[in-house]
């Protein structure tokens, strides 16, 4: 996988929720978001600054995602058109912080959703290098979440047939992503086909495809 190399935004802002429930970024672990999700307004691109980390690996200032998202040649125009706040400067997008590329600075998801329903728009995956976040990782076919799951990138994608609501998808994908030293490979992919049972959404067996 080709990856385009983004300079990070000097200025950092928090992230806040388009739900009031909302909890801001998260560090580590999953990040999945139920309602519509946080980030904090964009600075201007202009003034790149060094990647400074704490001892534990975390960057001492967390980076503006929206910004990042746009300063990104290998994020798409559509999701960049559209990666506005929902309500005032509340931005759609959940970010997590975890190790996940065996890197000594720690890496960065950012999932973009959409205001009305929350549904993962694209996913992205930043690893620092050499004073810069690079690109490693993109998926825009939606809906589609990522999130850190005990070191890998697991990879969310909900399946709908031709008469599906949106709340009521057909099935589910999960795949798991392991970094190997220059790229992410597939590892593991599970597929979940849900029952019609009061709508929908009861999971049936699962089936476990492993490479």
């Amino acid at each position: 996988m080709s990856a385009g190399t983004v300079v990070l935004v000097g200025t950092v802002l928090f992230a806040a929720g388009c739900s009031p429930t909302g909890t801001g970024l998260r560090d580590g672990g999953p990040a999945r978001s139920d309602a519509a999700a946080r980030s904090g307004a964009p600075s201007s691109p202009a003034e790149p600054a060094p990647i400074r980390t704490a001892p534990s690996g975390k960057p001492e200032r967390r980076i503006d995602p929206v910004a990042l998202l746009k300063a990104d040649p290998r994020v798409s125009a559509e999701v960049k058109r559209d990666l506005k706040p929902c309500t005032g400067k509340e931005y759609p997008v959940d970010v997590s912080y975890g190790k996940i590329t065996g890197g000594s600075v720690t890496d960065i998801v950012i999932n973009v959703l959409s205001c009305a329903d929350a549904l993962g728009r694209g996913s992205y995956v930043y690893r620092a290098e050499g004073g810069t976040y690079e690109n490693v990782f993109s998926d825009e076919q939606p809906p589609v979440y990522a999130e850190i799951d005990r070191g890998d990138l697991v990879v969310t994608k909900p399946v709908y047939g031709k008469s599906d609501a949106l709340a009521y998808p057909s099935g589910e994908d999960v795949i798991t992503y392991r970094w190997n030293g220059g790229k992410f490979t597939e590892q593991d992919r599970v597929h979940t086909d849900y029952s019609n049972i009061d709508g929908g959404g009861q999971p049936a067996p699962a089936i476990s495809q492993k490479n």
